[in-house]
């Protein structure tokens, strides 16, 4: 229905005029590729998960600030390196493994609570007479290091046999209000990671190690009804600042190996 001429309309709100014109999510289908060029560590890369969005934001009429981007949390994680009969080193999350939260950022640890700031972000400032058209991209993956020897010993004798990791992550393309920090979830894409590499010790460097599973990662789910943001996933700490790497013996006590960062 058309505005009648003597009552002035009112302009549609942000909220209600921001379009995400199309959204792609994927992981590459590459397996997981092992590097053993290291005496003292494996190297292992994952390929990656990436997520882009066009999006378009009509002319904007306030003096209002926005900023449309990635924002990632990480909901699970378990990532487990064996020693033979020794042990096992872990990398955990503690608050997140003891269930005290559902989710944590995975930010960069500058632009909380932005995934990064370049192809990640868009920022709109008002008021505008045109429409704004852009694309937001980002990408993910796992590029760690395994020592060989068991992590508290000084000898760094092969012993490593195992590495098994399983991480969950949400990803949400969000709009943000810079005054305000009103957030809009524009869509929301949950991905999982695995991983299971066989290794054995007694082997030649070069001839240690065999990805077991799984050779091609399953696709990310972009979901048809979006899901609310942690408080956790848009403040500090990030993932790699609330880290511990454990060692747990099969017998003794755990020792903490590297502590948190923050």
């Amino acid at each position: 229905m058309g505005c009648i001429q003597s009552i002035r309309c009112k302009p549609k709100s942000f909220r209600d005029s921001i379009i995400v014109l199309e959204v792609n999510s994927s992981i590459d289908p590459n397996p997981t590729s092992i590097d053993e060029s290291s005496s003292v560590v494996l190297r292992y890369r994952t390929p990656h998960f990436r997520a882009c969005a066009r999006v378009l934001v009509p002319p904007v009429a306030s003096k209002e600030t926005w900023t449309i981007g990635w924002i990632q949390a990480c909901n699970h994680m378990e990532f487990y390196n064996t020693y033979g009969t020794k042990g096992m080193s872990s990398w955990e999350l503690p608050d997140l493994r003891d269930g005290k939260i559902q989710a944590i950022s995975d930010s960069d640890g500058v632009n909380y609570p932005w995934y990064g700031n370049t192809t990640e972000t868009c920022t709109v400032a008002g008021p505008t007479k045109k429409d704004s058209k852009f694309t937001v991209s980002m990408n993910d993956n796992f590029y760690p290091s395994v020592t060989w020897g068991v992590p508290v010993s000084d000898s760094n004798v092969p012993q490593l046999s195992s590495i098994r990791r399983d991480q969950s992550f949400t990803t949400w393309l969000v709009a943000i209000n810079q005054a305000t920090s009103e957030t809009l979830v524009l869509q929301t894409i949950r991905w999982r990671m695995r991983l299971h590499i066989k290794v054995d010790p007694e082997n030649p460097l070069g001839e240690r190690a065999v990805l077991n599973e799984p050779v091609t990662q399953e696709q990310p789910q972009i979901l048809g009804k979006n899901e609310p943001i942690p408080s956790n996933a848009m403040v500090k700490p990030n993932a790699n600042d609330a880290q511990v790497l454990m060692w747990r013996p099969k017998n003794g006590d755990p020792v903490v190996v590297i502590p948190p960062k923050y």
